[in-house]
């Protein structure tokens, strides 16, 4: 049986928070395709505090950048940037072009063709998320795209040195201080300084999430990367302060950030919810987790694994951190997840930061249908066909009666001509 301890908020005030967002992006990206550069500013003013400041950064705002940070920091970014760049160098080489010749004559192919130019989004208005520039421009950098430029808002009313150095080690060819939807919008949409993309990647809040909702189509995206959310299946080979650790360390990202604990052990979900409240005592963002576990934890308790992974599945959560008995079991099993973390050694915040997997990931049940974000996802696999003469007037023959079927009658014409020109130059 599967018993709710706590559960989040309800689910019509969600969908009424929702509308207001969208109500808002529609509004901004309105302004910015109207009226371009000058929108863009005064957003940037608005929400970011950033007036007054050029946009682009050059060279000398990037070079300052760099004598502010301690060299450690970046040798520690140089670390990060060269796990996922080696991880997405692995991927890229899983995707060969093919070619094959299916019948005599018939020859079919896909090519693996680079996206032309991305924008990539580091977010950085709660905290400077460094890392995520490393997910972006440097997987879309090993994936061959010729024009990366990257945009992040000011952190604290200033240009956040960590995060402009993270953007320039990873390649970005053009580096832009804007943040939310004003950043996605300029980049989507072009402004008189700032030339459109063709795709949007990074992840970023509700706002942020949404505005990529409605440009898309007219830009390419990466996924629906709203507010993260994290699940912890764990039974009772592990404790509930391990247990409170992870759910906390992935609430603090927002106040709208769900923290999900699913459990075959109530005894483990009980020591987790108390321990949840003894580290929110101590906790430097608890103000932040603390409203995301009130308003958006749950725990779920169920009699058996089977229990769990159909809950899991249904959850569909970004982050899943499995620390059972037997976490391959949910591994085999699970269908519905943006990043698996197996065993209590690993954590989310190895992959949010470090280890190389990326960080952009699924929300909102969009694990049902996409992955994360990888090296494949600046792929377009684009197919072509070659004939010989023999070939076209053996096919044709086929296409032709196909086309009739469905009364296509201009396409049966371009079958035709070319079964009656091959078939008298090849006397059939």
């Amino acid at each position: 049986m599967i018993r709710k301890l706590k559960e989040g908020i309800d689910g019509d005030v969600a969908a009424d928070n929702d509308a207001k967002v969208r109500g808002i992006v529609e509004g901004i990206l309105a302004e910015i395709e109207q009226r371009g550069d000058a929108a863009v500013q005064e957003y940037a003013a608005k929400f970011d505090g950033w007036a007054g400041e050029p946009l682009r950064l050059s060279r000398e705002h990037i070079d300052a950048c760099y004598e502010r940070l301690d060299p450690q920091v970046i040798d520690d970014i140089r670390f990060a940037q060269e796990q996922v760049g080696n991880f997405a160098r692995i991927q890229r080489e899983a995707l060969q072009d093919v070619e094959v010749e299916t019948l005599p004559g018939v020859v079919l192919g896909h090519k693996n063709i680079p996206v032309n130019s991305v924008g990539c989004y580091v977010p950085g208005g709660k905290y400077p998320l460094v890392a995520s520039a490393h997910m972006s421009v440097v997987t879309a950098k090993v994936a061959g795209v010729k024009r990366i430029i990257a945009c992040a808002p000011p952190f604290q009313g200033e240009l956040n040195p960590a995060t402009v150095v993270a953007m320039d080690m990873a390649g970005a060819d053009e580096i832009y201080c804007v943040g939310g939807v004003q950043a996605v919008g300029a980049m989507a949409l072009g402004t008189e300084t700032i030339d459109s993309v063709d795709m949007l990647v990074g992840p970023g809040n509700a706002f942020v999430a949404e505005a990529k909702r409605q440009l898309f189509g007219r830009v390419g995206i990466d996924l629906f990367a709203g507010p993260t959310e994290t699940l912890v299946i764990a039974d009772d080979t592990v404790d509930g302060e391990l247990c409170a650790t992870d759910l906390l360390g992935q609430a603090e990202h927002g106040p709208n950030s769900p923290a999900i604990l699913l459990t075959n052990s109530e005894a483990l979900a009980r020591d987790t919810m108390a321990q949840v409240e003894e580290q929110l005592k101590t906790l430097a963002t608890a103000e932040i987790a603390g409203q995301a576990w009130r308003e958006y934890g749950q725990v779920i308790v169920c009699d058996s694994y089977e229990e769990m992974l159909q809950v899991a599945d249904e959850i569909g959560s970004e982050h899943v951190q499995v620390m059972t008995k037997d976490p391959n079991y949910f591994l085999d099993n699970m269908t519905n997840y943006g990043a698996l973390f197996l065993g209590p050694e690993t954590n989310v915040s190895y992959g949010d930061k470090c280890v190389g997997t990326n960080h952009t990931l699924p929300t909102k049940k969009a694990s049902r249908y996409t992955g994360g974000l990888w090296v494949g996802k600046f792929i377009k696999t684009c197919t072509y066909q070659r004939l010989t003469e023999d070939a076209s007037h053996h096919i044709g023959q086929y296409c032709s009666r196909l086309c009739a079927v469905e009364g296509f009658a201009g396409h049966q014409a371009q079958a035709d001509i070319r079964v009656k020109r091959y078939g008298e130059k090849l006397g059939k």
